[in-house]
């Protein structure tokens, strides 16, 4: 009998770890998860990467860091050269998943500075940084989708270079990315670059949409708010796939896609449920659709492996209903633009954090060395 996560697969749903460190590839832990788990991406962030390089009972930094302090690196670039050569061993270990997906899936992703959140040209810079120094043609460079980030994407895809657009979280922001990508698109046309290898993600939010509403909803307090806990994510998940297809149906996409481009695929994050009361498979078997790319922490893989009832697509029947919460939303005061305005602001600065805690910890270590 198929497993949850082979149906999910069947069901056209690409499923990537949100996780990622040195021991993971070593001891041949990520292999068996493309083996046994149908996983086929990973996707990093700063506080993933502080998890694995902080880790004490980690030892497999160690040599690396040691050589590091004896080359008198600066916490920045030791972060650097560690970050890229996981990802570089990651993506060969992916290799053969690109291959055999017509380069679509295999992919690993890894963040510019966050510091840089705000810096178009820092942005790009980094960008391109990255892109040259891991080399592989499966990597995702990840941009966040801050007002400074839409042109370094639109100059990073012009540049030949594969995007994940991260931290989305409205859907007024989504449709600027998808136009940020398209833009993109026809400069790299317009540069003779051949547009089969340029690939891109957009990563869109969805437990932390749920645990701020829900939050405002308790406080309104009346029974009518109350109702609508736990809704808000999945109809703003669901209304930015609507919006996908609107937008690659367009004729200013559907020239580009054939002239050679790939679609810009959604893909859920924050997909690990926060709500103790609500199933931990919630924002994997209610945001199945064809296309689409969920990354998972390594606790929501192995409940949709054990657990999850995967009953096809259950996105494209529920645009009706979810435009109906979102006018819910608003009857009981609910701003959504400021919502997702705060979950943007508090995403940046809490990967600006786990940056700072990393790099502090890092520099502890390497000035311990010398």
């Amino acid at each position: 009998m198929s497993t949850p996560t082979a149906q999910l697969a069947a069901a056209g749903v690409s499923i990537w770890l949100d996780d990622l460190s040195r021991t993971r590839i070593s001891s041949g832990n990520l292999a068996e998860l493309i083996e046994t788990r149908n996983v086929v991406g990973v996707t990093t962030n700063p506080t993933i990467f502080a998890n694995a390089l902080t880790d004490k009972s980690n030892t497999s930094y160690d040599a690396q860091v040691t050589e590091l302090a004896a080359a008198g690196a600066s916490a920045e670039e030791a972060v650097f050269a560690a970050t890229t050569q996981d990802v570089a061993a990651a993506l060969d270990v992916f290799r053969p998943v690109w291959e055999a997906s017509n380069h679509v899936d295999g992919r690993v992703s890894i963040e510019v500075s966050p510091d840089l959140a705000h810096d178009t040209d820092g942005t790009v810079a980094s960008a391109k940084e990255l892109w040259s120094k891991i080399d592989r043609p499966n990597l995702l460079v990840k941009i966040p989708a801050t007002k400074a980030g839409l042109p370094a994407i639109t100059e990073a895809i012009a540049a030949g270079i594969s995007v994940n657009v991260t931290l989305i979280f409205s859907l007024e922001r989504y449709e600027e990315v998808i136009d940020a990508y398209l833009a993109g698109l026809e400069r790299a046309q317009a540069a003779d670059i051949d547009l089969a290898g340029i690939h891109s993600v957009a990563s869109f939010f969805v437990s932390r949409v749920d645990t701020e509403t829900d939050k405002r909803l308790d406080a309104i307090g009346t029974d009518q708010a109350k109702a609508l806990k736990s809704k808000a994510g999945l109809a703003n998940a669901r209304l930015a796939y609507e919006l996908f297809e609107k937008k690659f149906a367009e004729k200013r996409a559907q020239d580009l896609l054939a002239a050679g481009a790939n679609l810009q695929r959604p893909l859920w994050a924050s997909t690990g449920v926060k709500d103790p009361s609500l199933p931990d498979t919630l924002y994997v078997t209610e945001l199945v659709a064809a296309g689409v790319v969920n990354t998972m922490p390594e606790k929501t893989l192995e409940a949709t492996f054990d657990h999850a009832v995967v009953t096809g697509d259950t996105i494209t029947g529920g645009y009706a209903e979810a435009h109906a919460v979102f006018d819910a939303l608003a009857e009981v005061g609910i701003d959504l633009v400021d919502v997702t305005q705060v979950l943007e602001d508090e995403g940046v600065a809490k990967f600006i954090d786990s940056w700072h805690d990393l790099l502090a910890q890092v520099a502890e270590t390497l000035e311990a060395q010398r």
